[in-house]
């Protein structure tokens, strides 16, 4: 067991959930070369469930790097979505790529919800966006650090460095105190990376 491994609650210790193929993994390799080379630094902690808010988020070109480091490490990924958007016809898909549809509406809230998810599942990663839009923000979305104290469940920093063209994964990060110094803590471990728009960061 590796030092960041060592890092996770042994009933949270389990491979990685992983999906695809060989193929999938080639086309994911294929489309990190052809968006200039791309490359992954830091090593995914082994468990089972996790909340993985990827930042900077300044472009459209953040989806494309995101989906293609998806498929060459062939990651299990979960993401949240407005349930109104999965129906027929293309509700089988986006639930097959991972979403996870949220009733806004719901008396539980979007992280009474969440939390329920974890529960009930016996693996979930999701990933994020803590900005919650590509342009400027003043402050980042606070959500996914309540859902991660709640569940109990690691929160592990993902940085998108278009200066280095590194996806760079930093040590897991459990929520147990005071949610404004753990956002900061989450900040800190992702504010060296440089997005493919800097202004908008």
């Amino acid at each position: 067991m590796n030092d960041v491994d060592q890092l996770i609650p042994p009933h949270l210790r389990a491979p990685f959930p992983t999906r695809g193929n060989r193929f999938s993994r080639w086309v994911g390799r294929v489309g990190m070369r052809v968006l200039g080379g791309w490359k992954v630094q830091g090593q995914l902690p082994a468990t089972r469930q996790a909340i993985i808010p990827v930042a900077p988020h300044t472009s459209n070109w953040d989806f494309f790097v995101g989906v293609f480091v998806m498929l060459a490490l062939g990651l299990n990924l979960s993401y949240l979505g407005k349930h109104t958007i999965f129906r027929f016809p293309v509700n089988g898909l986006l639930r097959w790529l991972g979403g996870i549809p949220l009733d806004r509406r719901s008396a539980q809230g979007v992280v009474g919800q969440m939390v329920s998810e974890f529960q009930q599942r016996g693996q979930l990663i999701l990933a994020l966006s803590p900005e919650g839009t590509r342009t400027k923000v003043k402050e980042w979305k606070r959500g996914f650090l309540h859902i991660a104290k709640a569940a109990h469940v690691p929160v592990v920093p993902v940085a998108l460095d278009f200066a280095k063209k590194t996806v760079d994964i930093c040590p897991p990060i459990f929520i147990t105190g005071d949610i404004d110094s753990e956002l900061a803590r989450v900040k800190q471990a992702l504010s060296h990376a440089v997005g493919k728009n800097p202004e908008h960061a």
